[in-house]
């Protein structure tokens, strides 16, 4: 499954790239489930970024690695891919798309993921989606 979303910002590809960082990670945080913030490297490729999700009655661990990063004239990028994911995710793609636009920017996110069977990746899309779309008014109020 995919989700792609797009937020455009007032800043320069370079000043928001460089804002791609441990702090504007934890700010991206949605409220639930509650994120424990265990490992951030970087985003460079084989950087690790590892979380503890907090479900209440149950954990998860989530650690991804970030397989490429590369930095153009007009775009930055960095993927991570999933290495130890939380029971309800059987893959995970997650391509940060920084595009320069004239003056500013515009921050892509794009997801692929599944889960261990068809259905719940169905069911798992509107949560997913919504934890992406969380992030579009933190982007535009950072990088305003």
């Amino acid at each position: 499954m995919k989700i792609n979303l797009s937020t455009q910002v007032n800043q320069d590809y370079l000043s928001v790239k460089n804002g791609f960082d441990e702090t504007l990670f934890t700010k991206l945080s949605p409220p639930f489930p509650p994120v424990k913030l265990a490992r951030f490297d970087g985003s460079e490729v084989g950087d690790l970024v590892s979380l503890e999700l907090n479900f209440i009655f149950f954990k998860q661990k989530w650690t991804s690695e970030i397989s490429e990063s590369n930095t153009t004239e007009s775009e930055y990028y960095f993927v991570d891919i999933g290495t130890i994911l939380p029971f309800f995710l059987k893959k995970w793609r997650h391509k940060h798309r920084i595009i320069k636009n004239g003056n500013q920017t515009i921050i892509r996110d794009e997801i692929d993921f599944s889960a261990p069977f068809g259905l719940a990746t169905i069911l798992l899309y509107p949560a997913i989606y919504l934890q992406f779309l969380y992030r579009k008014p933190i982007y535009k109020k950072i990088f305003a």
